[in-house]
């Protein structure tokens, strides 16, 4: 089992929690110093591999973050509430809300990156510099700079799982669905959980689910003259998403959720997930709706 590794933090810095405990040990505890979340499973092999380089980077931190480790099976519900849909997954809370996040087993120079990016230098970090770049560009709404760049690097690791899905997002975001289904397909079959891949397909459905929707005014005007009208809200929020004010479909979603969250089976929280993964799990709007929503549900 996973939580029989030998643990290498200084006691303390390293903790199992429950989902009764979770307010103490999380939310309370990161009023005072940023805490890690590490949502895991014994039947997780990637869990496996990044739960000691977790521990060794916390480690190296010197008791400037803590980790806690939540095991899935055994705890369902905060990992469901917070729309974990694949492991291991890390979430960074601060000041009671969650701040920072990623998913899959990624290596201990991008692990130290995350930390380092919550609490300063734990030691030297590389990077892989033309994703690093491209990353940078697209956030600046370079675009075609950031195509040029995952294309450059897909040319010397076919198989690279961020560049397919970055491409692939690309492509939705340019109305081009069949060229994303076509940059998604390049995945290697075995990689078809990566969260990179999971955040193309994501934004492949979205862009398909919201392809009927109907004028956005028509949406507005529904919801002005009913706010009760949770489907329209729906809708709405997913046709805002489709043309880029992602902003305001989150405010819809949640708006659905702080009036009613059972409606639709939980339809607007669910939502809200699908547009975290295909956001991704470190786009800033993912983490602040993430943020937001954790707000309504643990208030």
């Amino acid at each position: 089992m996973l939580n029989e590794q030998p643990t290498v933090a200084d006691a303390g810095t390293i903790k199992d929690t429950t989902t009764a405990a979770f307010r103490q040990d999380v939310i309370t505890e990161s009023m005072r110093q940023p805490v890690l979340v590490d949502f895991w499973a014994p039947w997780c092999g990637p869990c496996k591999q990044l739960t000691p380089v977790l521990e060794k980077v916390v480690a190296a931190a010197k008791g400037k973050v803590k980790l806690v480790k939540l095991n899935i099976d055994e705890h369902p519900q905060i990992p469901g509430q917070l729309g974990i849909q694949s492991i291991p997954a890390v979430i960074a809370f601060q000041r009671g809300q969650p701040v920072d996040g990623f998913m899959g087993a990624l290596p201990e120079s991008q692990v130290k990156g995350f930390i380092e990016r919550l609490v300063g230098p734990v030691g030297p970090a590389a990077t892989d510099v033309m994703l690093e770049e491209a990353a940078t560009k697209l956030a600046a709404g370079d675009a075609t700079g950031a195509a040029e760049i995952y294309a450059a690097v897909l040319t010397q690791e076919p198989a690279n799982t961020v560049a397919i899905g970055a491409l692939a997002r690309l492509h939705v975001t340019l109305g081009d669905i069949d060229g994303a289904k076509r940059f998604l397909a390049m995945a290697p079959a075995d990689k078809a959980n990566d969260p990179a891949i999971a955040a193309g397909r994501a934004a492949i459905e979205l862009a398909e689910q919201t392809a009927e929707l109907g004028d956005l005014a028509e949406l507005e005007a529904r919801v002005e003259a009913d706010p009760r009208d949770h489907q329209a809200r729906f809708d709405l929020a997913l046709a805002l998403n489709a043309r880029g004010r992602r902003e305001a479909a989150l405010d819809h979603l949640l708006e659905i959720v702080r009036r009613d969250r059972n409606w639709n089976d939980d339809g607007a929280r669910r939502q809200l997930v699908q547009l975290f993964d295909a956001w991704g799990p470190m786009d800033e709007m993912t983490i602040a709706g993430r943020r937001r929503l954790s707000s309504l549900l643990f208030a």
